[in-house]
């Protein structure tokens, strides 16, 4: 990790400052939701009656009595496999003795026994939590954070978020044994959203929150996959108006970065923000059109170059999985439901001891491979699932009045 040394420091307290007075300078966006039938009001959307998005569904991994707990998915495709990881806990969520675990696919819908990727931590009220996979320079690294569950392991057992020993690690797959083997830490204090992508400058780049919360943009891993600076972008701790949590970031078409945020301050609305430089400085946080149920989304631009948003879009709840399109990665103007069952009977060996589990879908993550998009979710934080489903059907999506 980089220390910020006067030079350094006066550079990150200029994008402190120019974060604060881009936005008067940036092009004004159009609205971020634009549909059909109920235009730019997100309160006119019947969610009921979205078009269905048709896939083919599977189970990656059922909850069991002692480790319960299933979320923070992320998937990738490597060495001819789909790979999928979660965070794999003993209590809903986020507990003390979570790790991370793994699975791999040669079609994405059959999937192996899950194993996992690091021993449980020896440190008393410790976690991992599941950050992703990168693949850099033909190698697959596996991402997760470290830190404390509780603030006060004696007094109270309540999970916090995040502990001061926050830390964001790396493994490198061995292909030769078949393991992961520890690089170290990426960075201290940070927990990444998703796992670094490039910039159209050609670096690597991810978003990340310190334990405080508080967002900035990691730029690095060039070098080194360990080597990483920070470069400020919003802060969470904004009282009364916004709190910015699970970002996200894409490339638009004119090379600017798009920021969008989850605001747990209540709005039920997503926020974004502009850079063009790089991310070196963007404009001051907007409040957009476009609803969300205060969960974590996902936004990729597929090979056919237009872009797909993931998210809970009923603010009333993580109940359907909507995923919505744009040609110009700014306005969303088709919004569909993907084809999920209301219900997983788990296999008969785990039937006696878990019910069919209903609810909520939650933290989606998707890739583009051979014609389809991937997705990834967790049911009822209990369950992983993937819904592997055909460019043919978000082509119709788009094409439809």
């Amino acid at each position: 990790m980089k220390t910020l040394h006067k030079p350094a420091l006066l550079t990150a307290l200029a994008a402190v400052l120019s974060f604060a007075l881009t936005a008067s300078q940036a092009k004004e966006l159009p609205p971020m939701l634009n549909l059909p039938q109920t235009g730019e009001n997100p309160t006119s959307i019947n969610y009921a009656q979205l078009p269905v998005l048709r896939g083919q569904h599977a189970v990656v991994s059922f909850g069991e009595p002692s480790s319960p707990y299933r979320l923070h998915n992320y998937l990738t495709f490597f060495d001819g496999k789909y790979w999928c990881m979660w965070s794999n806990g003993p209590v809903i969520e986020d507990h003390a003795r979570q790790i991370v675990c793994y699975a791999t696919s040669s079609d994405g819908l059959h999937w192996n026994a899950a194993q996992q990727i690091m021993p449980r931590s020896t440190s008393k009220g410790f976690r991992y939590i599941a950050r992703g996979f990168w693949v850099r320079d033909g190698k697959l690294l596996a991402l997760a954070s470290y830190d404390q569950a509780y603030l006060n392991f004696v007094v109270t057992q309540r999970v916090h978020y995040f502990g001061k020993s926050l830390q964001l690690m790396a493994w490198e797959w061995q292909s030769e044994t078949a393991q992961w083997k520890p690089l170290g830490t990426m960075f201290k204090d940070a927990i990444n959203n998703f796992p670094p992508q490039l910039l159209p400058n050609g670096e690597w780049a991810m978003l990340r929150r310190n334990h405080k919360k508080q967002i900035s943009l990691l730029v690095g891993g060039t070098d080194s996959p360990l080597d990483w600076t920070a470069m400020p972008l919003a802060t969470s701790q904004t009282k009364g108006r916004f709190r910015a949590e699970e970002p996200d970031w894409w490339t638009l078409p004119d090379n600017r970065l798009l920021g969008l945020f989850r605001d747990n301050c209540g709005s039920k609305r997503f926020y974004r923000a502009v850079s063009e430089d790089n991310g070196r400085t963007w404009t001051t946080p907007e409040k957009t059109n476009f609803p969300d149920a205060t969960s974590k989304f996902f936004c990729l631009r597929t090979s056919h170059g237009y872009y797909v948003l993931i998210s809970n879009a009923n603010p009333t709840g993580r109940n359907p999985l909507c995923l919505s399109t744009s040609e110009d990665g700014i306005t969303f103007t088709r919004m569909g439901r993907l084809d999920i069952p209301e219900k997983v009977t788990p296999p008969p060996s785990k039937i006696k001891y878990i019910k069919p589990i209903f609810s909520s879908y939650q933290y989606p993550h998707a890739i583009e491979h051979d014609g389809h998009l991937l997705i990834a979710y967790s049911r009822a934080k209990r369950t992983i699932e993937v819904v592997k489903v055909p460019l043919s059907e978000l082509d119709a999506l788009r094409q439809a009045k």
